[in-house]
């Protein structure tokens, strides 16, 4: 997959989305944003990112000081410079290449780590408009699925920090129903001593999450509930509750 043509098109798909929508509209999924906080969210967030890697910044750089961090007035001129925002990430990684160790919340990652986070996290506020607007919102299973793969690195780190998400003993099992995935759109949670880890293993958990690679995205982001989806939950469902409350991100 080339996450930098993605960045670009699911960027432009989050602006098309928006383009002809009221900007004070609510995001339900985002606490109290409007669309145009969504949208100054989003397209902040990228030059944010490739600040840090054109600066080969070591530590955090606070948004306040993020260099043209706010939209232009003018619709057009702002959509220009939401796709802008995601060519100067790509850009970025290029000019000092993708594995030059850059500051991200996790510690230091290399640059190209970057170009997957900025992926993701506009696929995800994509669906936050989309819901927003009761439009269709749908992935290619290979994209949701590497954003699940994505997400649960990001918990697996973040439990370390905070309260486990899983019991130490506890199996989470996801399971992807699109056909075209095979063994990576299975997933198996463990938590022990030492933390989460995860495998693609096909496998019996306390708890086991079955359906499209999509909408097992929506659910684990907390986008949407398993129930409003239809995604299938077998076993111990408060295992996949406590896993729900522990993951914010």
């Amino acid at each position: 997959m080339n996450f930098r043509e993605v960045l670009l098109d699911e960027t432009r798909a989050f602006g098309e989305l928006i383009r002809s929508a009221d900007p004070l509209t609510p995001v339900p999924t985002c606490g109290e944003w409007t669309l145009k906080q969504l949208f100054r969210h989003v397209g902040r967030g990228h030059r944010w990112a490739a600040q840090i890697v054109s600066d080969r910044l070591g530590e955090s750089l606070d948004p306040r000081a993020v260099r043209d961090g706010k939209p232009p007035e003018d619709s057009a001129a702002a959509l220009r410079w939401l796709q802008d925002g995601a060519q100067l990430v790509v850009d970025a990684v290029e000019a000092v290449g993708p594995a030059t160790r850059v500051w991200t919340f996790l510690g230091l990652r290399p640059a190209g780590w970057w170009v997957r986070r900025r992926v993701h996290e506009t696929t995800v506020h994509r669906a936050d408009a989309a819901l927003a607007l009761g439009a269709d919102y749908t992935l290619p299973a290979e994209l949701a699925a590497d954003a699940i793969s994505e997400w649960i690195e990001l918990m697996a780190v973040q439990a370390s920090r905070s309260a486990l998400p899983l019991q130490r003993g506890q199996r989470l099992h996801l399971h992807a129903t699109d056909p075209s995935l095979g063994a990576v759109g299975e997933w198996m949670i463990t938590s022990d001593e030492e933390g989460l880890d995860w495998s693609h293993e096909h496998g019996k958990g306390d708890v086991a999450v079955r359906g499209p690679a999509t909408d097992l995205l929506l659910a684990l982001s907390r986008r949407r509930t398993a129930a409003e989806l239809g995604v299938e939950v077998f076993g111990d469902t408060a295992v996949w509750d406590r896993w729900l409350t522990n993951t914010p991100f």
